[in-house]
């Protein structure tokens, strides 16, 4: 795609308020593929401005009719999916044929899945002698990462439109092109003008204008709980709703009578898929100490059919790339063992942001690699001693955003499941639900997306008395 050099504000692309830009980097070679315009307060203060003058007409539009043009949005995605998929290889990293199945195919059932929800939600129930009425929150301050910049982008958009709501979205730095064809698809879908509206910018500049805008109603933010905590503590400043979707340390605990081999494979495909760049990964492996030495022989040899630019792409930039490294050699000064992988660049990269797929033996509780989000192709491997240890161990971080559990009996997985502190547990290797609420407990952040849940996030609450 051609990138646009302007913003998409009340249904047309414009000139930047300023002149500076943003250059795009693909992460697989180093190489510039485009740049967009890096906006300003003033961009943003348009951008809302429009959002709120389209305000009363959408959310007065009937749900039917909403779900009707979130359908059409869904259709040009899927008309687009080639185009989308190469994009985000492109400005991600993201092998194209994971590119294709994950970062696009599933943002575009998302959107499906809200053209249905839109037309059947019940926006209107009765309560005794009271109609409690749901009506849209307003105006949406949407800010979004880069990890997986189609998903996150669809995941508010299309309930805050489900809802009746109107959305400023500020895309991630590293990957604007994906927001700049959804803004072209939402175009093309005959959304009206100033529904949705695209300001690409740097978050401590965009980023913080639309989180402190006072014509914003809510903020969606997506991204780390460092930053999280900024756009809390400044939408709480102004009595303003706040959606947080943060950080992960996400446990995989492999009971004693689980089928050892299929969950450490599996558990690794969970950390290495997007180059370990998923805030829900579960990148501790909790295995009982009986056969906790067989489970790191089975991940040593798993990690080996993981090979950078091919299973594996680079993480998004420079500065991850060195985040992620740091954490690598942090792990064994702490006294970790590396079992495959650590620190070094891969063998033949002189180019792209690579990093060895890397297994930590000998980890416990309190090392910084089994504490903090490292947010690369990192998983450590703890040993517990008995159900309850392997439970405060689970349970042992500031995050609850999500995990695993297997065992040879559904039940068992279950009831041990039932006990962490986490948003989202998959029982045996369950597979993801477009339908299901995702977010987490604790500092892993406020609110849910997807599914009806995500779609009550962008509404609020009105009761008639009779």
């Amino acid at each position: 795609m051609k990138a646009h050099d302007g913003m998409y504000i009340d249904g047309a692309w414009r000139p930047a308020a300023g002149h500076e830009s943003i250059e795009v980097v693909n992460p697989a070679d180093e190489q510039v593929i485009g740049s967009v315009p890096a906006g300003t307060p003033q961009d943003v203060d348009a951008a809302v401005r429009a959002a709120r003058a389209a305000l009363p007409a959408w959310a007065a539009t009937a749900p039917a009719d909403r779900a009707a043009l979130i359908g059409a949005l869904r259709d040009r995605l899927a008309a687009r999916r080639e185009e989308i998929a190469g994009t985000i290889s492109a400005e991600l990293g993201a092998p194209l044929g994971f590119a294709a199945a994950v970062h696009t195919d599933l943002p575009i059932a998302v959107a499906g899945s809200y053209a249905q929800l839109a037309a059947s939600y019940a926006f209107e129930e009765k309560v005794g002698n009271s109609t409690v009425l749901q009506e849209p929150v307003g105006v949406v301050g949407a800010i979004t990462p880069w990890n997986y910049p189609l998903h996150q982008i669809v995941a508010k958009v299309a309930p805050a439109l489900a809802a009746g709501c109107t959305i400023v979205l500020k895309p991630a730095e590293d990957t604007p092109l994906t927001a700049q064809l959804f803004a072209e698809a939402v175009d093309e879908a005959g959304i009206p003008a100033g529904v949705f509206n695209l300001v690409t910018g740097l978050g401590p500049v965009a980023g913080q204008a639309l989180a402190a805008h006072d014509g914003v109603d809510l903020v969606s933010f997506t991204g780390s709980t460092a930053v999280g905590k900024q756009i809390g503590a400044t939408a709480g400043g102004a009595v303003k709703r706040v959606a947080l979707e943060l950080g992960g340390k996400s446990a995989n605990v492999i009971l004693p009578s689980a089928d050892l081999a299929k969950a450490v494979n599996v558990g690794l495909g969970n950390v290495f898929a997007n180059s370990g760049q998923t805030c829900s990964a579960w990148t501790r492996m909790l295995v009982d100490a009986d056969r906790y030495d067989e489970a790191v022989e089975i991940a040593t040899a798993a990690a080996a059919k993981y090979v950078p630019g091919d299973r594996l792409g680079p993480v998004v930039n420079a500065k991850q790339r060195d985040r992620v490294r740091g954490y690598i050699r942090r792990g064994i000064e702490e006294g970790a063992r590396v079992v495959a992988g650590g620190p070094d660049a891969p063998e033949g990269f002189g180019n792209g942001y690579y990093i060895r797929p890397t297994v930590f033996a000998d980890v416990t509780p309190d090392m910084t690699i089994a504490q903090e989000e490292i947010f690369g192709p990192v998983v450590a491997i703890l040993k517990y001693q008995d159900e309850d240890d392997a439970l405060r161990i689970a349970n042992g971080t500031v995050y609850g955003l999500a995990g695993a559990v297997w065992a040879a009996e559904e039940s068992e997985a279950v009831a041990f499941a039932r006990r962490m502190d986490t948003g989202q547990v998959d029982i045996n290797g369950g597979r993801f639900n477009p339908l299901a609420p995702f977010g987490g407990y604790k500092q892993s952040g406020v609110g849910r997306e997807l599914g009806a849940h995500g779609l009550a996030e962008y509404l609020q609450t009105k009761s008639l008395q009779f």
